[in-house]
C-alpha cells in the first residue's frame, strides 16, 4: 500500500531527545521497525529525525547511511522533549502528522493501521496503544507501576481521554491550530493538558487499538530514580492544571484510583501472558520502590513545586 492507495500524505516524526537517558542502541531498534512496517516509510513525504545533540554523531552517521530515507534536522543543544515534537509538526509538508519515538519498538502493521483510521474525515487525530515492555523481573514490575497501561484487547476505533506522543497522529493543520503548550511547569505529561483541552473544545480523541507499540522501561537506576519521582511531580501539577477534569482519570483520583489501575494492569497482564505470573512475587518489592518513589515526588512538588524539576535539570546537566 503506498501514500497513493491511502489517499492522503503524511509524515513521520521523531526525535532524540529521549535519548538522554534511554539506550542509544534502542534508537537502531525503532528505526529498524520502522524499515519494515508493512507500509514503508519511503511512503511518506518526509522523516524527519529532529536530534538536539543526544544522539551520538558516529550512530546518527550510521543510521543515515543504513536508511537514506532518514532526514535529519538539527535542533537546538537542550531541545526539550515537546518543542521538538512541535518543530517537527512546522517542518512536515504531509497532511497527516505521524510521531514516533526513539525508545519505543512498533509492530509491523502500525503505520498502515494509523493511518488506515484518517479514511474518516472527521478524525482529527488518532492515539495507537503503547505499553512496557516487560521482560523478566525487572520488566514485569515496570508493567505494573510505569505510565503506560496493558494493551485494551479492543479491535476498532474507540474514543478515549488521553494519548502518549510516541504513538499518535494528527492532522497536520489541526495540530498547528491546536498546538501543545510546552512552556508547563512539567517534565512529562504536556499531552494529558493538551488532550483535555482538545476534549473541552469538543474534539474526540480515538484510539486504534491496532496501531500498537511497546516502550522501553527506566534504563538503570538513575533513571529509575529519578524518573518515578518526577512522575510524582507530574502527577501534582496535571491534578493543578487540569482541576475538575482529574475525576475522568483514574490515575490521578485518588487511592481507589489508583487500585483500580494497578487491578487493570494486573488482570490485563496476565490474560496477555500467563508466564509473568512467574515473576509477580519478585517483581513487588520493585514495583513498591517505584509507587513510593511517586508518592515521594508529590509530596516534594506540593511543598516545593519547582524544586524536583530544577534538580534534574541541574544535576543531569539539561
Amino acid at each position: 500500500m503506498t501514500r497513493q492507495d491511502q489517499g492522503m500524505s503524511f509524515s513521520i516524526v521523531l526525535e532524540t531527545e529521549n535519548l538522554a537517558n534511554a539506550d542509544a542502541h534502542g534508537l537502531i531498534d525503532a528505526i529498524e521497525a520502522l524499515a519494515h512496517q508493512s507500509l514503508p516509510p519511503t511512503a511518506a513525504n518526509e522523516v524527519l529525525l529532529i536530534d538536539s545533540g543526544d544522539s551520538p554523531p558516529d550512530l546518527l552517521a550510521q543510521l543515515r547511511h543504513q536508511y537514506p530515507w532518514i532526514k535529519v534536522h538539527h535542533a537546538p543543544m537542550g531541545t526539550r522533549y515537546y518543542n521538538a515534537k512541535m518543530l517537527g509538526a512546522e517542518l512536515a509538508t504531509g497532511a497527516i502528522v505521524v510521531y514516533y519515538d526513539c525508545d519505543c519498538v512498533y509492530e509491523p502493521n502500525w503505520l498502515q493501521a494509523m493511518l488506515t483510521s484518517f479514511t474518516r474525515a472527521d478524525i482529527q487525530l488518532v492515539a495507537g496503544e503503547t505499553t512496557t515492555r516487560s521482560v523478566g523481573i525487572y520488566g514485569t514490575a515496570m508493567a505494573l507501576t510505569y505510565i503506560f497501561p496493558q494493551y485494551s484487547g479492543r479491535n476498532n476505533l474507540t474514543p478515549v481521554n488521553q494519548y502518549f506522543l510516541n504513538n499518535v497522529a494528527f492532522r497536520r493543520e489541526f495540530l498547528l491550530q491546536h498546538p501543545i503548550a510546552f512552556e508547563l511547569p512539567l517534565y512529562r505529561g504536556h499531552c494529558a493538558i493538551h488532550a483535555d483541552e482538545l476534549r473541552q473544545k469538543g474534539y474526540t480523541i480515538w484510539s486504534q487499538p491496532q496501531a500498537r507499540a511497546t516502550h522501553a522501561p527506566p534504563n538503570g537506576l538513575s533513571h529509575f530514580f529519578w524518573r518515578f519521582l518526577l512522575i510524582g511531580h507530574d502527577y501534582y501539577w496535571q491534578k493543578k492544571l487540569l482541576k475538575g477534569a482529574v475525576s475522568s482519570d483514574p490515575a490521578l483520583s485518588g487511592i481507589k484510583g489508583k487500585m483500580q489501575v494497578f487491578y487493570d494492569r494486573v488482570s490485563k497482564m496476565i490474560a496477555n501472558n500467563p508466564h509473568r505470573l512467574i515473576f509477580f512475587p519478585l517483581a513487588m518489592p520493585i514495583a513498591i520502590a517505584s509507587a513510593i518513589l511517586i508518592y515521594v515526588g508529590y509530596l516534594i512538588t506540593s511543598l516545593n513545586p519547582h524544586y524536583l524539576l530544577k534538580a534534574y535539570d541541574k544535576i543531569l546537566g539539561e
